[in-house]
């Protein structure tokens, strides 16, 4: 594994417990083996101010704001974020499920924090809603660097939830968005799937660009289990004894079905669709997000 994979492995940055050095930790790894992307220009309503970085037009720095301060400050516009992108995260009891390493959930997190970090460096708004059954937390787009803080210490707090309901945040943030958005979805599909994947792909009809981030443990996508069990369903307790060898090869059948499904209902309509194991680094979502966010331009 290369030393920038290293940085995005799941357990290594699981270790981390601040979440901010978490996240910057994965992106500073992903990032090391990239160009860095041009700058794009400036809009004409003006809304606060940055530092310089280099690079920078020069005609957008206050001089009046250097002369008393002796700093380099840029002129920042409304529309001059690239994108504008909320991230909306499934922490219902089924993502708090983990074979040993880290869980669905944690994972989930440490997606959310990454990405938010790596869309605030590239200058995007960034906002997240959280959810099980109902929207738990809400913070709307913006790009200043006190509002990815905020970000990052919501998702520092989160505390599972129960049942899932997909369908009910993303139709609010829909009737919320007054502008073409990034929608991230972060979530295990362990709901009704066909009514998810047709509030995405409505959200995708709107204009906007939507990215489906399928988050499963290992165990899940593999069935390594050998000894009688019983599985307990996490977010109704229903509970189930069996030799898993009697029951392998319908699971696994049934497994790819339901992937299958998935994936194709979603990128048939345009819905980027990226399934991702909770043992494995987390490169592949932010290449996934990095194309998608290309493609917007």
């Amino acid at each position: 594994m290369s030393d920038s994979l290293n940085f995005l492995d799941p357990t290594v940055l699981a270790g981390l417990d601040n979440l901010e050095l978490r996240a910057r930790v994965a992106v500073e790894g992903f990032l090391s083996g990239l160009h860095k992307s041009p700058h794009r220009g400036f809009s004409v309503e003006f809304n606060d101010y940055r530092h310089y970085y280099r690079g920078d037009d020069m005609r957008h720095v206050d001089w009046k704001l250097y002369a008393r301060s002796g700093k380099f400050y840029i002129k920042q516009y409304e529309d001059e974020t690239n994108v504008r992108c909320v991230i909306v995260l499934d922490t219902s009891a089924s993502m708090t499920y983990s074979s040993g390493g880290i869980s669905k959930l944690d994972y989930g997190i440490t997606l959310a924090s990454a990405l938010a970090y790596f869309i605030n460096k590239q200058r995007d708004a960034v906002g997240l809603i959280t959810f099980d059954d109902k929207i738990k937390d809400y913070i709307p787009a913006k790009c200043r660097q006190p509002h990815l803080m905020q970000i990052l210490r919501t998702l520092a707090q989160v505390k599972p939830g129960m049942k899932t309901d997909a369908v009910k945040p993303l139709t609010d943030l829909a009737a919320s968005l007054n502008k073409k958005s990034m929608v991230i979805l972060i979530t295990d599909m362990l709901d009704d799937e066909e009514r998810v994947i047709r509030t995405l792909q409505n959200l995708r009809a709107m204009g906007n660009d939507v990215i489906t981030f399928h988050v499963m443990d290992d165990a899940e996508l593999n069935f390594p289990f050998n000894e009688s069990s019983e599985f307990i369903d996490m977010e109704s307790n229903e509970s189930y004894i069996t030799t898993p060898a009697a029951i392998r090869k319908a699971y696994l059948e049934n497994l790819n079905e339901f992937l299958g499904f998935c994936k194709k209902q979603c990128q048939s309509s345009g819905v980027d669709y990226c399934l991702m194991n909770t043992s494995q680094p987390l490169d592949a979502a932010l290449s996934s997000y990095m194309s998608k966010r290309a493609k917007s331009f």
